[in-house]
């Protein structure tokens, strides 16, 4: 039987069996907090959410796993950064490709204090031109900030050469996407500030999520509260983790998401094959295909648009014709549909995992060639 959920860049499905198993443990066995004691089930919860901050820091790789925190999401952990930058009186760069993740909080911000905020240049499909980027660089730009893959048409920006670009110019990094995918190197390029999710490509539960910030002292406290840490003062401590980690952590949810980091399941595709799948949907008649011009900047993910039906229609239509699972609209990125062309109808989005097979893909191919012509 085929599977039919291609809605990944929403949240992931399956889970690793081990998934729910340490979540089980964790609340069967375990039960404790985490940092607010010294008997056994504290200590072992503690020490499981270490262990999670080190695999977290070696996917992104970091050599400071201090540096990684815990947020619910990467929209938590991108507030967490833009809110605790203080920005005020400025001038912020922004990919063409933003989810609203960035968008609203950014938006909000420019309101509140007076920064404005600037698309970087692009081609068509999105892709940043790096040439381009210290031409918009202004004595009060105080940020830059860049969707690593898309969550529309799948396209990898070219981080190391868009902060090589930007000098000293900070740089956030949305991985929503990308993290779990794509080889994450955050030491290699340079980069400040990073957000991630871990219930996407991670294959964890919902809930669980980070933000890698490098320097400690560049960003305020956002969420102010207990950290069983200092607990004699009313200020919050000023080290890492316990600056940006008040109140307690799902500790259940990161039990999960420590057991789809240990045990990730064995791929049922190359990335070739993928390709090679999205490379026969590009000759479907009928169909636009949003995707990477250059296909060797592709993540797993791409959208169509029908010629006939519109997107809430044709994903109605995959879904009671064939039990295709898929997300259609503007998919939360009213930016990235504007720069490419399909705002405001939006489009209609695939995204794979490793549980997909090729014959998932050949199944889902004949399903497009089918609504084509109907």
């Amino acid at each position: 039987m085929a599977n039919t959920y291609f809605d990944n860049a929403a949240t992931s499905y399956p889970k690793p069996p081990a998934v729910a198993s340490y979540i089980s443990r964790y609340i069967n066995e375990i039960g404790g907090t985490y940092g607010r004691g010294a008997y056994r089930r504290i200590i072992e919860s503690s020490s499981a959410l270490e262990t999670v901050r080190e695999l977290l820091a070696k996917i992104l790789g970091t050599g400071n796993a201090e540096n990684v925190l815990f947020t619910q999401n990467a929209t938590h952990a991108i507030n967490t950064v833009l809110f605790g930058l203080n920005l005020h009186d400025c001038h912020v760069l922004i990919s063409p490709l933003e989810h609203n993740a960035v968008m609203r909080p950014l938006h909000e911000i420019s309101q509140r204090n007076n920064v404005t905020y600037e698309v970087l240049s692009h081609g068509p499909d999105g892709l940043i031109e790096v040439d381009k980027i210290s031409r918009q660089i202004r004595t009060d730009t105080k940020l830059l900030i860049v969707n690593h893959q898309s969550n529309v048409n799948g396209l990898i920006q070219p981080v190391k050469e868009i902060k090589a670009s930007a000098g000293s110019i900070p740089v956030l990094l949305d991985l929503a996407q990308s993290v779990g995918h794509s080889t994450i190197s955050l030491d290699t390029w340079g980069i400040d500030f990073a957000a991630f999710t871990g219930h996407k490509g991670l294959l964890g539960p919902t809930g669980t999520g980070g933000v890698y910030i490098r320097q400690a002292s560049a960003v305020n406290t956002f969420i102010f509260g207990g950290t069983g840490s200092r607990s004699e003062s009313f200020e919050m401590p000023f080290g890492v983790p316990d600056k940006f980690e008040a109140g307690t952590p799902n500790i259940a949810g990161i039990y999960g998401l420590w057991g789809a980091l240990e045990n990730p399941p064995d791929h049922g595709h190359e990335f070739s094959d993928f390709i090679d799948f999205i490379r026969e949907v590009d000759k479907i008649k009928n169909i636009t295909l949003f995707r990477s011009k250059d296909i060797s900047r592709q993540g797993e993910l791409f959208s169509i648009k029908h010629h006939k039906y519109d997107s809430g229609y044709l994903a109605d239509l995959l879904y009671s014709k064939f039990g295709i699972e898929i997300r259609s609209g503007l998919h939360c990125a009213p930016l990235a549909h504007k720069t490419l062309g399909s705002f405001p109808t939006g489009t209609v989005r695939f995204s794979v995992s490793p549980y997909h097979t090729i014959d998932d893909f050949t199944f889902l191919l004949k399903a497009l060639e089918t609504v084509s012509i109907l």
